[in-house]
């Protein structure tokens, strides 16, 4: 039996396919916004969205201008309006929306999943920040995602 994808998981597979974007090396913000039709700027001010541009904090280490570009990417590619006048309840679920999409963004199920991870969690940690360029803590969560949504799958 094969493992079926989440609504997030299938929707990031089919906008980096789309795209011609198929394995981590590929992986690059210039390339997935130019592809995309997305503007990218760097600016010293906290990373957002302005439109169809993504701002990205210049001062930033380059693993967080990666994650906030996956943050970013989910309010351009599935939120729409003005935030400043959504009501507090609606802004803290698209933030949480889109906190979750830059897991699925930045290492992508269907790539993960082609790799064969080390047993030991630390190593497999190493493995996803090394391939994927993201933060320790960020490679963390996501190889538990991952790992708990196979265990769930397994189980039913």
């Amino acid at each position: 039996m094969r493992y079926t994808y989440n609504i997030m998981e299938e929707y990031v597979r089919k906008m980096y396919n789309s795209i011609g974007i198929y394995w981590p090396h590929q992986l690059d913000m210039e390339s997935i916004a130019a592809r995309l039709g997305t503007t990218l700027v760097y600016l010293p001010y906290s990373s957002m969205t302005v439109g169809n541009a993504i701002l990205i904090d210049d001062r930033l280490t380059e693993c967080e201008q990666w994650q906030d570009f996956g943050h970013e990417l989910c309010h351009i590619e599935w939120h729409d309006g003005n935030q400043r006048v959504l009501p507090s309840s609606f802004l803290e679920y698209q933030e949480f929306k889109a906190s979750n999409f830059a897991y699925h963004a930045c290492v992508p199920t269907f790539m993960l999943e082609r790799i064969d991870l080390p047993t030991n969690q630390k190593k497999a940690v190493w493995v996803l920040q090394k391939t994927f360029r993201v933060n320790y803590e960020f490679a963390e969560k996501r190889l538990h995602q991952y790992l708990s949504n196979r265990k769930q799958y397994i189980n039913k």
